[in-house]
C-alpha cells in the first residue's frame, strides 16, 4: 500500500492517505484545515476514498471529518471508548480545550461527524476495520487498541505491500508513540500504566516496522528502539 502524508495547520497532526493498488483511499486523521488538501490530491491522484478513520478522539485529529464525510459520503471510524469525545471535542480536553477553540476559530467550529462507525476491542488483539465494503472490495486494516494516551487511542497497522505480503507493516501511531517521545497522558483520560502496557507491545512488533505518528517526524521501531527512553525500557 502506498501512504501519503498531510500536515494540517491545525497544530500540525498529520493527516496519512492510504491507498491499496486500485485506488481505495483511507483518509487517516482529518484534522483541522485539510479539507482543500485531501479533496485536491484525491481528486489528482484518482484515488476513490472509502473511509475515514481517527486514531483517537482528541479534535485536532477529526477537526475536519464532518466536513469531508460530507463531501466524500463516508463515516469516521473510531474506537467506542473515544467515540464520547465527537460530542464534546473541547470539555474532554481540560484546559487545553479552551486554548484549541480559540486557536482553531479561523478553520470552522468542529462537528460531529453525520455518519460515525465504532469498534470495541481490547489488550493485544487486534481487529479488522472494513472499510467500503458497500461499494464492492473493501479496504481493510488491523487496528489494534493501545490505550494511555486516551481510552481509546487506536495504533492501526498498515501491511508491507501487495508486492511484498511478508515486508513489515506500517504502524500509524497517533499520539502514542512519537519520535524520540510518547504522548502525554496528564489530559483527561490518560492513564500511564495503561501507556506502559501499550509501550510494551509496540516495542514488540517487527524492528523494520514504520512508525509514522500523529505529529512529527517519520521513524522505526528500530530507531525508537534504541534513542527513545520510554520505548527502549521494554527491549
Amino acid at each position: 500500500m502506498l501512504i501519503r502524508t498531510l500536515v494540517a495547520p491545525l497544530l500540525g497532526a498529520c493527516c496519512h492517505l492510504v491507498v491499496d493498488l486500485d485506488g481505495r483511499c483511507v483518509v487517516v486523521d482529518p484534522g483541522g484545515g485539510v479539507v482543500d488538501e485531501v479533496m485536491a490530491v484525491t481528486r489528482d491522484e484518482g484515488w476513490r476514498v472509502v473511509g475515514m478513520l481517527a486514531t483517537h478522539g482528541h479534535v485536532d485529529h477529526w477537526w475536519s471529518a464532518a466536513r469531508l464525510g460530507e463531501l466524500l459520503d463516508v463515516p469516521l471510524h473510531i474506537h467506542a471508548a473515544d467515540a464520547y469525545r465527537l460530542d464534546a471535542p473541547f470539555r474532554t480536553l481540560g484546559p487545553l480545550g479552551d486554548q484549541l477553540a480559540e486557536l482553531g476559530t479561523t478553520l470552522g467550529a468542529p462537528a460531529r461527524p453525520a455518519r460515525v462507525s465504532t469498534f470495541t476491542h481490547t489488550g493485544a488483539a487486534r481487529v479488522r476495520v472494513t472499510l467500503g465494503a458497500a461499494e464492492g472490495e473493501p479496504l481493510v486494516l488491523d487496528a489494534w487498541h493501545a490505550p494511555g494516551h486516551t481510552e481509546g487511542s487506536t495504533v492501526y497497522l498498515v501491511p508491507g505491500g501487495d508486492e511484498r505480503p511478508d515486508a513489515a507493516p506500517t504502524a500509524l501511531t497517533g499520539d502514542v508513540l512519537f519520535a524520540g517521545s510518547i504522548g502525554r497522558t496528564d489530559l483527561p483520560g490518560g492513564d500511564w500504566e495503561a501507556m506502559t502496557r501499550t509501550l510494551g507491545l509496540l516495542a514488540a512488533l517487527p524492528p523494520e516496522t514504520a512508525v509514522l505518528p500523529g505529529h512529527g517526524p517519520s521513524s522505526s521501531v528500530a530507531v525508537e528502539l534504541a534513542t527513545n527512553p520510554y520505548l527502549s525500557a521494554h527491549r
